[in-house]
């Protein structure tokens, strides 16, 4: 015998016994469960969890007053917000219809009720809401080759290719960047990539430790070295054996250690403060700094040779203004996070808030956006982020000129694809119908653009 099928669930929402008994029966594929009144309903909503749900609006106590049916929308969107309400309606009650629209609703339906014509639009209502779990099961999953990097654009994507080549080497490589663009979360991906994978990976910011204190956590003490030395310490260096060595903000670096890091750099070996004994260390060595360090070589406060030891191999990570399409990605992948941590649910963000982003300069690059998103997980009141939730207010003049028509009509193109995509939560079909493009038509530039 074959297996059963198993039914989908369907929450009928509806006060009128003879329609419960007639939308038991009447919708095929669909496991029906009735609720007559707000109570009954929502807690069927809370046990069933059902990805659609059709709604009378007027329910008791007083089924002339939309009032109620309105309230139990609201209260079902806030209990499961990625459920697919139907609105049931009368003929006279189309204002009430738009509104609930307005509020979240999927879609409504005005009576005398037509189970074939209801059955269409429960089943187009089941689709979408599959789609849309599945694309929020893709957007948990990396969007880039390497782990703990988010990225689509191709800039990203053309420096995650570099990382995976550079990182089985032992070459000393230097990453350059903007603050904020995530030259620690790279250096990371460097090293799982690498043979010393699976050994530690140990970080120092030299601008955030003080300068007399800076010796000793890099190089480590004897004991009696100095007051308060009570014991021998290894340094961070030592601590990274078989390992990576992590230094952030190397052009912070004190020209007083300058010398001692390249004698370390060059012989692989440390001397601990106080201590007369060299000690062989076998770590990889990676350095980040968002300065431009050529600039302090000529006035005086690097070290060239320190310098060409330091950058073997050098990696420059873009801006996040200069990333395609990475803002969107991001920020759905933030609010996801922080949604979740915070046990607040949002259907997205608004198209109001989509423009603002697109056209925010995030001088602050990834560690801005996250910032805006955590805050605004935790202020919004609405279903939807707003660009006051985001501290992101009033539009931006755009004053870049492009000379090549061209590449003005494809940069446009590729924007006007991301933005859809980002305001349907990657639904190719609603993407392609707001553009007024057919789906393969759509598909075909995606695939133009290198869009995934």
């Amino acid at each position: 015998m074959g297996k059963t099928k198993k039914l989908r669930p369907l929450l009928v929402i509806e006060d009128d016994p003879g329609l419960q008994n007639q939308l038991r029966w009447c919708f095929e594929g669909f496991d029906v469960t009735v609720a007559g009144d707000r109570e009954s309903a929502l807690q069927a909503v809370e046990t069933l969890t059902p990805a659609v749900v059709t709604l009378d609006l007027g329910l008791p106590p007083d089924p002339a007053n939309a009032s109620e049916g309105l309230a139990t929308l609201e209260a079902i969107l806030n209990k499961a917000p990625h459920t697919k309400v139907i609105v049931v309606t009368g003929n006279d009650d189309r204002e009430n219809a738009v509104s609930s629209i307005g509020m979240g609703a999927y879609d409504f339906y005005q009576k005398p009720i037509e189970p074939e014509i209801l059955s269409l639009i429960i089943e187009r209502a089941y689709t979408l809401y599959e789609l849309e779990a599945e694309n929020r099961q893709l957007l948990q999953q990396p969007s880039s080759p390497l782990d703990g990097v988010i990225a689509s654009s191709p800039q990203m994507l053309k420096l995650c290719r570099m990382i995976e080549k550079v990182a089985p080497t032992n070459a000393t490589t230097l990453l350059l960047g903007e603050s904020g663009t995530g030259k620690e979360v790279l250096a990371k991906a460097l090293h799982q990539l690498s043979i010393r994978g699976d050994k530690k990976f140990v970080a120092i910011n030299s601008a955030a430790i003080p300068e007399t204190l800076l010796e000793s956590e890099l190089f480590g003490y004897e004991k009696g070295a100095f007051t308060g030395a009570n014991k021998t310490t290894p340094g961070k260096i030592e601590l990274a054996e078989g390992g990576t060595f992590f230094i952030d903000e190397v052009g912070d670096l004190p020209q007083s250690l300058q010398a001692k890091m390249l004698r370390f750099l060059q012989e692989r070996v440390v001397e601990r403060l106080g201590g007369r004994k060299e000690i062989p260390v076998d770590v990889r060595v990676i350095c980040a700094t968002h300065q431009d360090l050529p600039t302090l070589i000529e006035a005086g406060t690097f070290r060239e040779d320190l310098y060409y030891r330091i950058s073997e191999i050098t990696l420059d990570i873009p801006p996040l203004r200069e990333r395609e399409g990475d803002v969107l990605l991001l920020a759905r992948v933030f609010l996801n996070r922080f949604s979740k941590e915070n046990k607040n649910i949002f259907k997205g963000f608004s198209a109001s808030a989509v423009s603002a982003m697109e056209k925010h300069p995030w001088s602050g690059n990834v560690r801005e956006l996250e910032n805006k998103i955590k805050r605004a997980v935790i202020l919004a009141e609405g279903a939807f982020i707003e660009p006051d939730d985001l501290e992101l207010v009033g539009d931006i003049d755009d004053t870049a000129v492009l000379s090549d028509l061209r590449q003005i009509r494809e940069q446009a193109e590729r924007q006007a694809m991301l933005r859809a995509l980002a305001l349907v939560n990657d639904n190719v079909t609603q993407a392609a119908v707001m553009l007024n493009v057919t789906r393969p038509t759509f598909y075909d530039l995606m695939k133009k653009y290198k869009i995934k």
